[in-house]
C-alpha cells in the first residue's frame, strides 16, 4: 500500500480517490477546507504553498494535480499552484499527475491526437499548455517525474451538458441551449478520467508524455440529449439553440457564461479528439455512454 496524495477534492479528485481505495492504496486528499470523500484521509491546506505541500506529500508515490480553479481565475490561481506543485514533486520524488483538459489545444480542424500541436494563444487557455510545458521541462531534465491525461468536456458533475440539459430533459421541459446542438464533440465521463489518470501515473512507460482520455464517438448535444432520455426513460427532448448574442449579453451578469465565449469555438464547429493511443498503450477503454447516462438519474 503506498500513499497517494490528491490535491483537488471535486468531483475528479474524488473520482480519482475512489479509483485509488478500489486498488488498495493510502489515499490523502489536499483542499483548503478540509472537504473530500470520507472514506479517504482530508487535510485543510493552502497547496499553494509548497513546503506545506511537500510535508504532506513525503513519502508519497503521486501526487495528483485535480484542483480547478475557478474559470475566471485561472490566469491568478493557477500559476502559483502549478510551481508548488513542481517544487513538491522535485522535493518528495513523487510523481507528478496532472488532470487537464483540451484547452491548451486551441481552435482545431481536425480530431485531437498526440500529434495535435499546443498551439492555443489565448492567454486562459494558454496557460494549460504552459503548465505542461513547464512540467516537461522539469522531467526532461531530470527534476521531476511528470505525466498528464487530457479530458474533452465532461458529461457529468456540473458540465456543460448537465448544467443546461440534464434538468428540463428530466422534466419533460424544453431545453434552451446557449451552444450550438448539432456539432459533433467529444465528451468524457469522469470515471474514465481517474481512471487514466492513475493509470498513468503508476505506469513508468507513460510518465513524460500526455495523454488523451478513452471517450465515447462524437455526439451532437441533440443526440446527447435524446440518448440521455431514452437511457432515464424522458420523453424526446425538444432542444432550442439560443444564438450567440444571446450568451455574450447573459455573460455581462454571469461569470460562468461569460468565460463560455472563450470556448465558444469548441461548440462552433466539430471539436472531438481520438484516444487510440492512450487505448493501445494503457489498456483503457471508454465507459459505455448509457452507462453513464445511466448514472446521471438525479
Amino acid at each position: 500500500m503506498g500513499l497517494h496524495v490528491i490535491v483537488g477534492g471535486g468531483p475528479v479528485g474524488t473520482a480519482t480517490a475512489r479509483v485509488l481505495v478500489e486498488r488498495g492504496e493510502k489515499v490523502r486528499v489536499v483542499t483548503r477546507s478540509g472537504s473530500g470523500p470520507i472514506d479517504v484521509e482530508r487535510v485543510a491546506a493552502d497547496a499553494t504553498d509548497a513546503d506545506r505541500l511537500t510535508e504532506l506529500a513525503t513519502d508519497a508515490e503521486v501526487i495528483y494535480n485535480c484542483a480547478n480553479p475557478q474559470y475566471h481565475r485561472w490566469l491568478t490561481d493557477w500559476p502559483p499552484l502549478a510551481r508548488a506543485l513542481r517544487l513538491a514533486a522535485a522535493n518528495t520524488g513523487a510523481v507528478l499527475a496532472t488532470a487537464s483538459c483540451l484547452y491548451g489545444y486551441g481552435p482545431v480542424d481536425a480530431p485531437i491526437t498526440p500529434a495535435t500541436p499546443l498551439a492555443a494563444t489565448h492567454p486562459k487557455l494558454r496557460i494549460r499548455a504552459d503548465m505542461w510545458r513547464a512540467a516537461l521541462a522539469d522531467h526532461e531534465a531530470g527534476r521531476i517525474r511528470a505525466t498528464e491525461v487530457r479530458a474533452s468536456d465532461y458529461l457529468e458533475a456540473n458540465s456543460v451538458f448537465s448544467a443546461m440539459l440534464e434538468t428540463p430533459i428530466r422534466a419533460g421541459k424544453r431545453c434552451y441551449s446557449v451552444l450550438p446542438v448539432d456539432v459533433p464533440h467529444t465528451f468524457t465521463a469522469i470515471a474514465d478520467m481517474a481512471r487514466t489518470l492513475v493509470t498513468a501515473a503508476t505506469t513508468e512507460a507513460a510518465w513524460g508524455r500526455a495523454w488523451l482520455v478513452p471517450s465515447t464517438a462524437p455526439l451532437t448535444v441533440r443526440e446527447l440529449a435524446g440518448r440521455y432520455a431514452t437511457v432515464i426513460g424522458a420523453s424526446a427532448p425538444r432542444l432550442t439553440a439560443l444564438p450567440y448574442p444571446v450568451l455574450w449579453g447573459a455573460g455581462l451578469g454571469n461569470a460562468f457564461l461569460r468565460e463560455m465565449r472563450t470556448t465558444y469555438y469548441q461548440w462552433a464547429r466539430p471539436f472531438t479528439m481520438d484516444a487510440g493511443a492512450t487505448e493501445a498503450a494503457l489498456g483503457l477503454t471508454a465507459t459505455p455512454l448509457d452507462t453513464v447516462l445511466a448514472s446521471m438519474r438525479g
